[in-house]
């Protein structure tokens, strides 16, 4: 009959246990795969914004560069998912490859030869393009935009993927035989007596369970840590939408770069002269043109800003003009019903939830029909109006003054689980030194930028905190007795009501609306005049 018991008593504790954790599983596997989806949506989606920048503006070479556009998004893609992929190095990759392409096909078009002088060519010109430079700044700039955004985006993903190994290691925790037996003692000792009915004390259940869990509940600080980090990382990531403004970024600075090598021709096809040894004659001239160029030639007379296109345009007005040579980009993630920086809220919401969780396990374990605190109750022992034992705390150290269970030794896997959560832990806080220096939403009010203007929020993109901090979303705590306050609520916040026209911001080379003041309208018109004038 004992031997029933304990295998009762065991099957049914493991399976509270999961009931509570599985949740919390659910919420970092679920959130890992939404996360991962939403990342390849915005590959997806700027990998077509800049094929489409080729295929309108830069026909002659669109044919041959898509395929490197699809080899870049592709190992941007494998880094996202947590693969050994370095985005300097595909980055990089992507320019050395396009450099032949540019160098034949732009700044030489007429170049003839042999098919074994194209290839040598060809390899020459991919070895030797960060030396000849030819694209200007543009490739290392854009390289570190990606390597930051998506670095964190990258990590969060690795980090939900440790916690969900953390979880299938203490799902189903070992029981060991002292606790077995205290549990046997305080759930069905009493029937032996006949009564059926009557519950644990509370105090003595919390012995009993804290006993048990007491290498669960070791982790309790870890993984405070741990849930600190990825409230962090999701910041980084998704704070003033940073991964998808890197990644809309990609077409301007791609355009950028093919600019200045258009306009550095002459001196690219000396460079190259000397440096491979080929002859490759004199270069065309041929300057930059399409629907998303603002000048057809350079002079050195500095004409007005306001000049016909037919009148040509010196560099140094190339730079104030920047931000007109590219077309608006889509909002963030627009045709998507939520927002990456949407899905991180919900994401920071329910994790807030967990941050106790090892801590308030026994609790929570505690609660509701599995015990009573009126005015009779079991105490192991008798029925008693109370529980007069001493209530111990959490973790191994605790349970030295255990009435009820003795714990004699750590459970050794557990005792992995939580080296390998601190080793975790601290690998990231090495990788990303600043990570808990950044502002994050709230302190910055809810979307709003340290400018004072807000970022792009509509009803579409389910923003839903005002900056002003009405309707925004409360975190919610598990409670001093584990239990979770206001679980999964009714309904988000309140909409920002976008009533105030949008203004203008330089985002990668390109123009950005965002909901700002009311005299930045003015400056949309004009800026749109401007480019309207020089097309």
């Amino acid at each position: 009959m004992e031997e029933s018991y304990q295998f009762a008593v065991k099957k049914e504790t493991q399976h509270n246990i999961h009931s509570y954790s599985y949740e919390l599983e659910h919420l970092l596997s679920g959130h890992s795969d939404a996360f991962q989806d939403m990342f390849q949506y915005l590959l997806s989606f700027s990998q077509g914004h800049l094929s489409s920048l080729l295929e309108g503006t830069y026909s002659s070479l669109s044919r041959h560069a898509l395929p490197h556009v699809n080899q870049l998004f592709s190992s941007l893609s494998h880094y996202l998912r947590g693969a050994n992929v370095s985005v300097d190095a595909a980055v990089h990759q992507f320019f050395n490859n396009l450099f032949p392409l540019v160098y034949t096909r732009l700044i030489n078009p007429g170049i003839d030869g042999s098919m074994t002088t194209a290839n040598e060519m060809s390899d020459c010109l991919r070895m030797t393009r960060q030396d000849v430079n030819p694209f200007g700044p543009h490739p290392a700039v854009m390289a570190q935009a990606l390597a930051g955004a998506l670095g964190a985006g990258r990590h969060l993903g690795l980090a939900l993927e440790e916690g969900l190994g953390v979880m299938n290691a203490t799902e189903y925790v070992s029981l060991s035989k002292e606790c077995v037996r205290g549990l046997v003692k305080m759930v069905y000792c009493s029937h032996c007596r006949g009564l059926t009915l009557i519950k644990p004390c509370v105090g003595y259940c919390l012995n009993v369970m804290r006993g048990c869990l007491a290498s669960v509940s070791e982790l309790d600080q870890p993984w405070r840590r741990y849930s600190t980090l990825l409230e962090q990382l999701t910041h980084a990531m998704a704070g003033h939408h940073s991964l998808e403004l890197a990644l809309l970024g990609v077409r301007g600075y791609v355009n950028e770069a093919l600019l200045y090598a258009q306009l550095h021709g002459p001196l690219i096809t000396a460079t190259v002269d000397k440096v491979c040894g080929l002859s490759t004659g004199e270069p065309t001239g041929m300057q930059p043109t399409g629907p998303e160029v603002t000048t057809s030639t350079v002079t050195s007379s500095p004409p007005h800003p306001s000049a016909a296109p037919s009148q040509p345009l010196p560099e140094q007005w190339l730079g104030q003009l920047a931000h007109l040579r590219s077309s608006f980009p889509l909002k963030p993630s627009k045709n998507n019903k939520h927002s990456l920086r949407t899905l991180s809220r919900e994401f920071l919401m329910y994790l807030q939830r967990y941050k106790s969780f090892f801590a308030a396990l026994p609790e929570m374990l505690c609660e509701g029909e599995n015990v009573v605190d009126e005015s009779t109750c079991w105490s192991g022992e008798d029925v008693v109006e109370s529980y007069t034992g001493r209530v111990v705390g959490n973790g191994l150290h605790a349970q030295r003054q255990n009435p009820e269970v003795k714990v004699r030794t750590p459970n050794p896997s557990l005792a992995e689980v939580k080296e390998r959560l601190e080793r975790f832990n601290q690998e990231t806080e090495e990788k990303f030194p600043k990570l808990g220096q950044m502002e994050t939403w709230d302190e910055l009010g809810s979307g709003e930028t340290e400018e004072g203007s807000t970022t792009d929020c509509d009803d579409e993109d389910g923003c839903q905190a005002s900056g002003d901090g009405h309707g925004q979303t409360s975190h919610t705590e598990v409670s001093s007795v584990g239990k979770p306050i206001g679980r999964h609520p009714g309904g988000h916040s309140q909409h920002e009501n976008p009533s105030k026209p949008p203004s203008v911001r330089v985002i990668g080379g390109s123009l950005s609306v965002t909901w700002a003041r009311p005299w930045s309208l003015a400056l949309l018109l004009a800026a749109l005049c401007v480019q309207w004038t020089l097309f």
